[in-house]
């Protein structure tokens, strides 16, 4: 097993040796060096946002981390063009061809820059989210015409050649794959680097965590009603288990939760008049985390399908997720399954209503 102090940069070496041509495995090793750089920054950023006693701190770091990570891709040879979701929650996403004209063969970079913002003020945990995509046709170079550019944001999964986050909190943590297990690096501040501390991470079989935001459900889908009753029930209902429900109010410190304690995270698509607004952003941090959820053991799912295999119609799509330990994500698919196919719609009746033995929940 690696050394628990190889650095960020040692890992790459070794892990991209003999996986890329040489030129190749330079652009990318550069680009998730560039992210790490602007871990450290906004790292930074947050924890001088106290010292600064600014009531609207989550605002401005915001917007102050999306700046930091446009003019990196700007000035990067190796990032070929970006696309950010917009640091003040519109739909709209910003794409962009790079402008340096070195980067003809580089790579696409998409990023969240703060997910959590509003909880800075408060002491609590942000996140940031990446993703590193081939471009198609190798190119994304200025003469491409919009609808080319477009095209090659609109790929699956499939494309995907690294996927990261960044939790800030008691320590600033990069958890990255490559497509070959997830790691996780913690910042060593005295030497303002990143140390591998979590080898080939996880998801533990078992899990007895649920991250979902209660206050949502009027909106849920019924399938995801039904699993979260359950849930709720604990070792009294059909579960015969006790489940924590919490819900952290930033995606990355949920899902990193489930990494590490198993369980499930989610981030359900809303019925009726919500969905435009519900969800997760399909490209910039549904599929990336996705894939460093699947790359650890776990699985990834919207209930009806892998979040991987999703094609997005636009940039700012959005989808609902189930992201967590293969058993529980399985059972909110099987629940959509029934749902759909009509076999457990709840039993309707005057004189036995909830009490009725005979109502999904009693008889699963």
């Amino acid at each position: 097993m690696p050394s628990r102090y190889m650095t960020l940069d040692d890992f790459l070496a070794r892990a991209l040796d003999g996986e890329h041509d040489e030129a190749g495995a330079y652009r990318l090793r550069s680009v998730i060096g560039e992210i790490a750089l602007a871990v450290r920054a906004i790292a930074a950023m947050i924890e001088r946002v106290m010292l600064d006693g600014s009531a609207g701190a989550g605002a401005d770091i915001q917007a102050a981390a999306h700046e930091l990570m446009m003019a990196l891709c700007e000035r990067s040879a190796c990032v070929a063009g970006y696309s950010a979701a917009q640091s003040n929650g519109a739909r709209a996403a910003t794409v962009t061809a790079a402008t340096a004209a070195t980067a003809r063969n580089g790579y696409l970079l998409t990023f969240e820059a703060l997910d959590g913002a509003a909880q800075i003020a408060e002491n609590g945990l942000a996140g940031s989210i990446f993703s590193v995509r081939e471009a198609a046709c190798g190119s994304m170079a200025n003469e491409m015409d919009k609808d080319a550019r477009e095209t090659a944001w609109r790929r699956g999964g499939d494309a995907l050649r690294a996927a990261a986050h960044a939790l800030y909190g008691p320590s600033t943590l990069l958890v990255l794959t490559l497509g070959r297990g997830t790691h996780g690096f913690t910042l060593d501040r005295a030497s303002d680097t990143f140390v591998l501390t979590h080898h080939a991470m996880r998801v533990p079989d078992e899990g007895l965590e649920v991250s979902i935001d209660g206050a949502r459900e009027h909106a849920w889908e019924p399938p995801v009603l039904r699993y979260v009753r359950e849930c709720r029930a604990g070792s009294v209902g059909v579960r015969e288990r006790d489940f924590s429900l919490r819900h952290g109010g930033c995606a990355v410190a949920d899902l990193h939760r489930i990494l590490m304690r198993g369980g499930v995270s989610i981030v359900p698509r809303e019925s009726r008049d919500l969905q435009d607004a519900s969800g997760l952003d399909l490209v910039h941090a549904a599929q990336p985390l996705a894939w460093l959820v699947e790359q650890a053991g776990g699985a990834a799912s919207t209930g009806r399908e892998r979040v991987l295999d999703l094609r997005p119609g636009a940039l700012d799509a959005r989808t609902g997720v189930m992201l967590g330990t293969t058993r529980e994500v399985a059972r909110i698919e099987r629940y959509y399954g029934e749902y759909e196919r009509g076999v457990d719609r709840p039993f309707d009746s005057p004189l036995f209503n909830e009490r009725s033995l005979f109502r999904p929940e009693a008889c699963a």
